[in-house]
């Protein structure tokens, strides 16, 4: 079964970048489909960007063009990057894996200051 950790989530300033990473062990990394979804306080979580063991993405509407989701297959690592980002208060984003079974880290928090 694959694990997930997730790095690089901390306080940014509206309009700034930041790059989060999740790293996966215990299984082939490069046959799952990998996501990242978000939590905000008192909202349900929602999908915010899929890359598929083939390499195609996809956005939810409200932060294409300004994020980006990539994949290392080496290194067993997806990546978000953040860009001119809007202000929210901790915000918490979820690494995905997806083969079959839906598999989940732990989140990393991410606040944007205005």
């Amino acid at each position: 079964q694959v694990q997930l950790v997730e790095s690089g989530g901390g306080l940014v300033q509206a309009g700034g970048s930041l790059r989060l990473s999740c790293t996966a062990s215990g299984s082939i990394f490069n046959i799952y489909d990998m996501g990242w979804y978000r939590q905000a306080p008192g909202k349900q979580r929602e999908s915010v960007a899929v890359i598929t063991s083939g390499g195609s993405t996809n956005y939810v509407d409200s932060v294409k063009g300004r994020f980006t989701i990539s994949r290392d297959n080496a290194k067993s690592t997806v990546y978000l990057q953040m860009s001119s980002q809007k202000p929210e208060a901790a915000v918490v984003y979820y690494c995905t894996a997806r083969y079959g079974s839906h598999h989940w880290g732990q989140g990393t928090q991410v606040t944007v200051s205005s």
